[in-house]
């Protein structure tokens, strides 16, 4: 990312550069829709408001994927103490990425069917597991930003990718019994 010492110009950049990247990690993390987009928004927000604190030699310094992950993970830990505290409402939606024009309808329903079952078994997955195997194939985060991003050892967090796919693969064949992590 460029460095522009207006920081509003520098967040329109970063926003741009990374709402995909964040609102999809949300979503796959959430699995609804309407919890992804207030992920997405807190994380941009509070991005904002640090970002707005820094110069901008600590802006230019900032690696802006890594950065921007860890500030959603931070906003999803944070609704998960907030969601445990109150009982969990109703799902009423279902956790299908948005429609792309390009494609046909079957096209269309295929993802949708494919992405619903994702978010399922991800939903199946412990907590470390659920947000390493996240930022690793849906942000396409590296080993070392998916540590920085989750406050862990780089060997720890190729741990919860690896245990994580496992445990999706087990899953997706109906082999799991819910004992190993």
């Amino acid at each position: 990312m460029r460095v522009i010492e207006d920081v509003d110009q520098w967040f329109v950049e970063l926003y741009d550069q990374h709402r995909g990247l964040v609102f999809s990690a949300a979503l796959r993390l959430s699995g609804a829709r309407g919890d992804a987009e207030d992920l997405a928004a807190e994380a941009f927000l509070r991005a904002y408001r640090a970002a707005s604190g820094y110069g901008e030699e600590r802006r230019a310094a900032l690696r802006t994927r890594a950065w921007i992950m860890t500030i959603l993970m931070n906003v999803w830990r944070n609704h998960l103490r907030a969601v445990a505290r109150r009982p969990p409402p109703d799902p009423l939606d279902d956790a299908a990425d948005p429609p792309d024009a390009a494609e046909s309808v079957e096209q269309a329903v295929e993802r949708q069917e494919t992405s619903g079952e994702l978010a399922a078994l991800l939903r199946r997955l412990p907590e470390n597991q659920r947000e390493a195997v996240v930022l690793r194939h849906v942000g396409g985060l590296s080993i070392g930003e998916i540590a920085e991003a989750l406050g862990v050892a780089e060997g720890t967090a190729k741990s919860h990718v690896s245990r994580g796919l496992s445990r999706l693969r087990a899953l997706a064949a109906g082999l799991d019994q819910g004992g190993f992590r």
